[in-house]
């Protein structure tokens, strides 16, 4: 039996051998742990100061080129200032390195996966673009009913609803992606599952064959009428958001006060000789704030131009405009909107005529002809709708002079109606005015079939006042919300809101006082 026995018996050189590694190896464990605990602060502060590094990075990234080279003179100030100051640097270097410490410390929080709702929610997603991105053929389908979402769901991000608020998938690449159709029904499904009443962007890599869903923050509705600060021929229409490729930002009040600063990208409208959108026509429903519009327009004009108001719905929402200095008149009308008009074209025709006669003689453009003269025309549809039960001249067919040669002339023309009635509007109108806006909760295809081009996000059914699609010329669709610009008689608007308005207007002209 001992024979038996010994055979299983272990040799003794490896027990032997065993023991001198095994005491290396806690040697170089307690090292280790030694090191790790003599130098864990700085191991703390190096982790800090790449971490500042690279914040620094993103902020400066962020920051617009008008406002870095400020920003690098108050950093030289500063700099300065530090080094002269005694024992200034010192101070510094401690500064520095508290924040660093406090920067480089390990985060209590750690990342979890998606809980049992997210993945259910995940799984529903997955399951309903099966019938899109599979077909038959495929040998390795990335889709299949029952398969692993993690594998077509590159990142994905939730909301505290646990509703996905940011969703980066891959597609097969046999799917029409360059289809406006084949896109717009994966949106939709998207939206259908994750949640409506959300505006969403996607943005779709065809090369790589890579789709981004994320939901958008709403546009913030709580800047008002302000002086904004834009270059002459500039129009601030709205603001929209800081993800729509829109590089400059604008000093701007706003919160349920109006005293809270902060930066917002704006959509500036640029008009004058250079201009490829010289011309803007904003269609809405009732309330959707086409009036509002025209009115921060108006304001905006009269600081360097003159102003021409045409009330087609005859409210009385410009009134507050009468008397003022550039406003040369407000019409409500017909027979008041026909005289304007007309006189707009020959005023058109002159400066036009003046502007090439001095041309011709090598001479100064006037003075009279180079200030800009903005036509606001707001319901022309009804305008025409009276003169037609007249039967008297149609006003929209003043339009075409100042529509057509308006750009030589630094006259603007602005129209706004409504949606339902744009049939009303003239050939000229509808294709004379290349700055397009559309207020309102509308579908992709109304807005498009107004903008030319769909919009970059999905529209949700509950816009409030002012919020909707812009675009310049050919340029890109943008997020809009209008600045609150309410009628200074409107008691219901907020009283510091109207103040707001009152304050931009010009100081009417001092009456002439009456001969003793």
């Amino acid at each position: 039996m001992s024979r038996r026995l010994s055979r299983f018996r272990p040799p003794h050189p490896p027990l032997v051998m065993s023991r001198p590694l095994e005491r290396g190896r806690e040697l170089l464990r307690t090292a280790n742990d030694t090191a790790t605990e003599t130098l864990h602060p700085l191991i703390v502060v190096c982790r800090g100061l790449r971490r500042l590094a690279a914040a620094g990075r993103q902020r400066w990234s962020a920051t617009p080129r008008e406002r870095r080279g400020p920003v690098v003179a108050l950093g030289a100030v500063g700099a300065l200032a530090v080094a002269l100051v005694p024992y200034g640097p010192l101070a510094a270097v401690a500064l520095l390195t508290a924040a660093a410490a406090w920067a480089g410390r390990d985060s209590a929080t750690r990342e979890t996966g998606p809980s049992e709702a997210e993945r259910a929610r995940l799984h529903a997603v997955y399951e309903a673009l099966v019938p899109y991105f599979s077909v038959p053929d495929d040998p390795d389908p990335l889709y299949v009913h029952g398969g692993d979402p993690e594998a077509a769901f590159v990142a994905h991000a939730f909301d505290p609803a646990g509703r996905p608020e940011r969703l980066e998938l891959r597609y097969p690449p046999y799917y029409p992606d360059g289809e406006a159709a084949s896109r717009e029904r994966i949106e939709q499904v998207l939206r259908a599952k994750c949640g409506r009443g959300r505006e969403y962007l996607f943005g779709w890599d065809e090369e790589a064959n890579v789709l981004e869903m994320t939901v958008l923050p709403a546009l913030p509705a709580d800047i008002g009428a302000q002086p904004f600060v834009t270059s002459p021929g500039e129009t601030v229409l709205g603001f929209t958001d800081h993800s729509s490729g829109v590089r400059r930002t604008l000093p701007v009040y706003g919160g349920e006060d109006g005293t809270e600063p902060r930066d917002e990208p704006p959509v500036v409208w640029r008009t004058g000789p250079r201009s490829t959108a010289p011309h803007l026509i904003a269609l809405g429903r009732p309330g959707s704030g086409t009036t509002t519009l025209l009115r921060s327009v108006a304001l905006q004009a009269l600081r360097d131009g003159d102003v021409l108001v045409v009330d087609g719905g005859g409210t009385g929402e410009y009134a507050f405009l009468n008397g003022r200095p550039g406003v040369l008149s407000v019409e409500c009308g017909l027979t008041g909107a026909l005289a304007a008009l007309e006189w707009a074209a020959h005023e058109t025709e002159r400066r036009l005529i003046a502007a090439q006669e001095a041309q011709g003689l090598g001479q100064p453009v006037p003075e009279d002809v180079r200030r800009p003269l903005w036509i606001l025309l707001d319901r022309p549809a009804v305008l025409t709708q009276l003169a037609a039960s007249e039967e008297r001249h149609d006003p929209q067919d003043l339009l075409r002079v100042p529509l057509r040669h308006g750009r030589a002339a630094q006259v603007t023309v602005v129209v706004a109606d409504q949606f339902e009635t744009a049939e009303s509007l003239s050939e000229a109108v509808r294709t004379l005015t290349p700055a397009r806006v559309v207020l309102g909760a509308y579908s992709s295809e109304q807005v498009r079939a107004v903008l030319g081009a769909p919009p970059n996000t999905t529209p949700t059914a509950d816009f409030p006042p002012g919020r909707g699609y812009a675009r310049l010329g050919p340029g890109p669709v943008h997020r809009l919300q209008v600045p609150a610009t309410p009628d200074p008689a409107d008691e219901e608007a907020p009283a510091f809101r109207r103040e707001a308005v009152l304050a931009l207007l010009p100081e009417p002209a001092p009456a002439a006082s009456a001969d003793r």
